[in-house]
């Protein structure tokens, strides 16, 4: 066993968490790819693109990605967050995250927003209307994909408080605060579903956020943060039991949440009754932990490297995440009067997604570099 003593630094970075955080980013492109060509036509109302050519096994793929997605970035979220706050005053922590989290945020609510709804429109072969309706204030969609930068932000806030306090995460029993975070995550689950409505969300014009996983998103930010404070990934596991059982076994959770999402569409006249609600929550639940917990490992043992692709990749992933639902629907308009079945179009407008995000990422961190470059000549002069 090799003792990996990692740091999150410039120069120090830790490579597989830098890699796990740009694939988990590209498994979120793939499941908005998804929402164009899924077949219940839940997405049709307020998804970007409705493509008439659809593939069934995108809503499948969909279900599985939307139980480990977000927890894992929230986990990875949590543990950078610990590492960023240390040595730092309470002001510019605040700053720093403000100027990540929410300067982006506010940008792109005023100019990704209002082309959101453009895209949309033309694409259904809708007239444009009112200027004034294309902002999320005014839009029933509200910040669409964007809402997890401001709730970060809130994350990052309350956890400042806790570090504050002095509240000792290092002492928590990372065993049991997953057993007892299930536990809280299914419980506040059912509640809030029988409260707010089942699948509800919470629209306004700062904070986005379903109701039903709040609690567990912000679980598995503390998780991660925990994660830091007990330096759990300092070295790797002499053996990898836990790793293969759970590798082995994820499946049954998995299968068992798709079942049940899957099983009104088959049921005519189904009904949603607590004995239904409880079985998707804990399935859901049950998926995320273990999920997120294989990704994790499976990167800290196969995928701790660099390279010039990856570097390039993991520094580009923020800005992909924030542009891609644009590109998605660029792309996806064009591929409309496509004579392709919807899995063809699924793949290629993916591929098309991601390298144009990228792309643009890179072009906008070039011009940058060169724009600093010539300020800096300048002040030498």
């Amino acid at each position: 066993m090799t003792t990996q003593a990692q740091s999150v630094t410039a120069k120090n970075r830790i490579h597989w968490l830098d890699n796990l955080r740009m694939v988990i980013i590209a498994l979120v492109v793939l499941y908005h790819v998804g929402g164009v060509y899924e077949t219940t036509g839940m997405w049709a109302f307020f998804w970007i693109v409705d493509d008439p050519d659809t593939w069934m096994a995108s809503g499948i793929i969909g279900i599985m990605f939307d139980t480990f997605v977000m927890p894992t970035i929230f986990l990875i979220s949590g543990y950078l967050a610990a590492a960023s706050i240390k040595g730092k005053t309470a002001w510019n922590f605040i700053k720093g995250k403000a100027k990540r989290l929410l300067l982006p945020w506010v940008l792109a609510l005023v100019t990704l927003i209002p082309l959101y709804k453009v895209i949309f429109l033309y694409s259904r072969g809708l007239p444009q209307e009112n200027w004034t309706t294309y902002f999320h204030i005014t839009n029933p969609n509200s910040q669409n994909w964007l809402w997890f930068l401001p709730l970060l932000f809130v994350f990052n806030l309350i956890y400042l408080g806790i570090d504050r306090l002095g509240i000792k995460l290092e002492k928590v029993n990372l065993v049991w605060g997953l057993i007892v975070g299930f536990l809280l995550s299914v419980g506040f689950s059912y509640l809030m579903g029988n409260i707010a409505g089942f699948r509800s969300w919470t629209l306004t014009p700062v904070l986005d956020f379903e109701n039903e996983r709040l609690l567990a998103h912000f679980l598995f930010y503390l998780f991660g943060a925990a994660a830091f404070k007990q330096d759990i990934f300092a070295r790797l596991p002499e053996k990898k039991t836990l790793y293969n059982i759970a590798n082995g076994l994820s499946w049954l959770p998995v299968t068992g949440h798709i079942f049940v999402r899957l099983w009104p569409f088959f049921v005519p006249g189904f009904e949603v009754t607590p004995l239904y609600r409880i079985l998707w929550f804990t399935s859901f639940h049950l998926s995320s932990i273990v999920l997120a917990y294989v990704m994790v490992e499976s990167f800290r043992f196969y995928l701790n490297k660099s390279g010039k692709l990856w570097e390039l990749l993991n520094r580009n992933s923020y800005g992909v995440y924030i542009l891609h639902v644009v590109l998605i629907g660029i792309f996806g308009t064009l591929l409309l009067g496509v004579g392709l079945p919807g899995w063809a179009k699924y793949l290629i407008l993916f591929i098309l997604t991601f390298i144009g995000s990228n792309l643009l990422v890179s072009l906008y961190r070039q011009g940058k570099s060169l724009l600093s470059i010539k300020e800096r000549k300048q002040l030498n002069n």
